[in-house]
């Protein structure tokens, strides 16, 4: 009898030993660029994408733009989360993405915003009546965010006026950093940026309406060296879900 319960532990034991080399084998770790303006919502999903699943997601953050440009470099991201439909789109065609991998994770919205309480009034107005010296906003040839600012200034008639003014960012981070800092007074930044539990965390803030730019539609795609990956794989369902979906929701985002 002590012989076979000697047995029956060494035998468990093994099986142990199996189940948890096989976990190992299973879990996995996906390379992902990010825009920069989905930074604190993917920080917190990727912490809840390892919780739930066993993959850990290994973050990059920048300018979509800049993104592509690795991409097509070879750089080996799996997955990207980019701040806009085209750049995913293209990459498909251009074969460096899976076909009919695309999925629209997140709408964004464009703010105006400033560090300090009072500079920014409830309709955007300071913007046509120049009370501040520096406006920042992102590149746009490399963010979206920057050329959806682009598109507002045109529209409200005050791109010419204001062109002397403007201090670019790489992209949206930095950008946020300018305005934050005083460096600029204000700044089109991602709602993201400056919201916590629905409300704007500091500063002042004007929500720019989305009839005045074309939608911020944020696409995340499959990429070549990701298209055999279980955990790029698992990671485009996860954004799909429930919990990623409550986390984005919270920053702002609609989908």
């Amino acid at each position: 009898m002590p012989h076979l319960a000697a047995s029956m532990i060494r035998t468990l034991a093994c099986a142990g030993v199996a189940w948890a080399v096989l976990g190992v084998a299973h879990a996995d770790t996906v390379s992902v660029a990010v825009a920069a303006n989905f930074t604190a919502p993917m920080q917190k999903i990727a912490a809840a994408f390892e919780a739930d699943t066993g993959h850990k997601a290994e973050l990059s953050f920048g300018a979509t733009g800049k993104f592509y440009a690795q991409i097509t470099h070879g750089a080996p991201f799996q997955v990207l989360l980019s701040a806009d439909d085209t750049t995913p789109a293209r990459l498909e065609r251009e074969g460096k993405a899976v076909a009919h991998s695309r999925i629209t994770y997140a709408i964004g919205t464009l703010v105006l915003w400033s560090a300090q309480p009072g500079t920014v009034d409830a309709k955007g107005d300071v913007l046509k009546s120049g009370d501040f010296k520096h406006l920042a906003i992102a590149n746009p040839k490399l963010a979206p965010y920057g050329a959806a600012a682009l598109q507002v200034m045109e529209n409200l008639g005050v791109a010419t006026a204001l062109q002397p003014r403007l201090v670019q960012g790489e992209n949206i981070a930095q950008t946020f950093q300018f305005v934050s800092t005083g460096n600029a007074q204000l700044g089109f930044v991602a709602l993201s940026q400056v919201m916590a539990d629905g409300k704007i965390r500091s500063g002042s803030a004007w929500q720019v309406p989305a009839s005045l730019h074309e939608p911020i539609r944020q696409d995340a795609v499959l990429l070549m060296p990701g298209k055999d990956s279980a955990a790029a794989s698992a990671l485009l369902t996860y954004l799909r879900g429930s919990k990623a979906r409550a986390i984005i929701q919270s920053y702002g985002y609609s989908f």
